[in-house]
């Protein structure tokens, strides 16, 4: 199967590479070696001219697509009136705007406020902020296999040390965890709040306690989703010891899992919701919304930064919200799911490495093992992601053991790219597993 295309582009993405090896630190790593020159919905074309269908999306970030027709539109016309004054100098409506819209849209009836930052990142650092100056506390627990950023906080609450936490020195100190449910690998919910019991007798005070972050659905973690008992009685012991609860929702949010946020599935609502990734449609944006009491319990100062609220990237959420409403992309997700893992479960008995299918809406994942084992197989995992990216799909893995692939396409691709794409993913797991 042919995906080439002509573009009249000289450079070559060797070397491109070639000069990214020597100018940029190695810490920044990357997924592939190929250099994106035009992207447009749910395809990538590269400096070579050569066209990828991109499952990644940036990691959750393009739900909307690459450059939505009505996102770059609001973009153009706020950069045609002004592209920075920092909100915190002199205000500006779109962003009075974007907090009220998502006031009304994050769960919770009650009375919400929010703040906008530039990263997730950011975002899970000033929930962190807020809880502790709302309760006076300082502890946080959150569960292995967590991501929550790069920051030392953030390092701090993810639950993976590599390779986010090898050679950085002590993490932030009164950062707690306990199992994340996987029943798959043997964490029952009752084993994770047994856990959780033995923390409070053994290590921390509960009435020390600050907050609980918690991602609906694990994003770097595998794709496991919190089971709905599990968030339940997290918010009863949550209540019962005036802990915050924080869901973490910068890789789950804006339609991915069928829902606008993924709590939304579960009934159970958070006291904060942070996000980022889908909100700005591929324009940097992030934002914590909350009960507005706790929101408000920071001083005047406390929370911002220099571009926190980019009217650009305000401009563009603005346009975002309006994209998944008009297009109901919560339905596309939906319905791009089902298929994808109903075609993913026909392939269980061709492909015997495949040891679960799994992910709510559009938030879907492929674990692999060893065949006839428990064992992860992180190898058979990382060449079936190679061999799509030569037949011209994009995919990203994730998981603790590295044996996951994780499926973020744009929720607007189109239907004949998706089948395309589906069969390009059957070829390449029937061609890994007939060499394996």
């Amino acid at each position: 199967m042919s995906n080439a295309t002509t573009l009249d582009v000289p450079a070559s993405n060797a070397a491109i590479e070639t000069r990214r090896s020597a100018a940029i630190a190695r810490g920044v790593g990357v997924t592939t070696q190929i250099y994106a020159e035009k992207a447009e919905n749910a395809e990538i074309w590269d400096k070579e001219g050569r066209r990828y269908i991109d499952f990644a999306a940036g990691i959750a970030v393009v739900n909307t697509g690459h450059r939505h027709p009505k996102v770059i539109a609001a973009v153009k016309e706020q950069l045609d009136r002004f592209t920075h004054t920092c909100h915190q100098v002199v205000p500006y409506e779109n962003y009075v705007e974007l907090a009220e819209r998502l006031n009304q849209t994050v769960p919770g009836d009650f009375a919400k406020k929010t703040i906008f930052v530039t990263t997730g990142a950011e975002a899970t650092e000033n929930a962190i902020k807020i809880a502790r100056a709302a309760t006076g506390r300082s502890a946080v627990i959150a569960f292995a296999g967590a991501f929550h950023g790069r920051t030392f906080m953030g390092m701090s609450m993810t639950g993976k040390v590599a390779p986010y936490k090898v050679g950085f020195g002590p993490m932030m100190p009164e950062v707690f965890h306990i199992p994340f449910p996987v029943e798959l690998h043997g964490y029952t919910t009752e084993a994770s709040l047994a856990a959780l019991d033995k923390l409070f007798k053994a290590d921390v005070d509960p009435n020390r306690v600050a907050a609980f972050i918690v991602e609906p659905v694990q994003g770097e973690g595998g794709f496991y989703e919190a089971p709905r008992a599990f968030l339940s009685e997290l918010r009863a012991i949550a209540d019962r010891h005036g802990i915050v609860l924080i869901a973490d929702e910068v890789q789950t949010g804006f339609a991915r899992t069928g829902r606008m946020f993924a709590m939304e599935r579960t009934g159970v609502v958070a006291d904060l919701t942070t996000m980022a990734k889908g909100l700005g449609g591929g324009f940097p944006i992030a934002a914590v919304t909350g009960r507005a009491d706790l929101m408000d319990a920071p001083g005047v100062g406390g929370l911002g930064g220099t571009y926190a609220g980019n009217p650009i990237g305000v401009a563009a959420a603005n346009a975002v919200l309006g994209v998944i409403a008009e297009e109901r992309l919560c339905e596309r997700a939906e319905q791009l799911g089902s298929r994808l893992k109903q075609r993913l479960q026909s392939l269980v008995e061709a492909v015997p490495q495949i040891v679960d299918v799994r992910g709510p809406g559009f938030m879907n994942a492929v674990e692999f093992n060893v065949p006839g084992t428990d064992t992860p197989s992180a190898e058979f995992t990382n060449k079936v992601r190679l061999r799509a990216l030569e037949k011209g799909l994009i995919l990203l893995t994730c998981g603790v053991y590295g044996n996951v692939v994780r499926f973020l396409a744009p929720l607007t691709i189109e239907d004949a790219t998706f089948s395309e794409a589906l069969d390009i993913l059957e070829e390449t797991l029937r061609e890994c597993a007939a060499e394996a």
